[in-house]
């Protein structure tokens, strides 16, 4: 089957999206980590910075991740018309 310019397009769209979002989870998940020593010389509410991102910030970012790329889609799907309606 032969995709449509229309349809190459959101793909396109699509796959920024995933990259972008991809590389802000690698930055969350091992920059940090390669950083973590460094990043505990600084507290924050009382615990190691370096520590504090890993437990719990990056956690929070992942969340933050997910929403993100759920909203954009929603908006994508609607732009190109592809969208499902809503679900019950």
């Amino acid at each position: 089957m032969q995709l449509t310019e229309k349809h190459q397009e959101y793909w396109r769209k699509n796959l920024v999206y995933t990259a972008v979002l991809l590389f802000i989870w690698f930055l969350v998940t091992f920059v940090e980590a390669w950083y973590a020593r460094e990043l505990n010389g600084i507290t924050f509410f009382g615990w190691p910075l370096g520590f504090w991102f890993s437990a719990q910030g990056s956690l929070a970012i992942y969340v933050v991740i997910i929403g993100v790329y759920a909203v954009l889609m929603r908006k994508l799907d609607l732009e190109y018309n592809v969208d499902e309606g809503d679900i019950e």
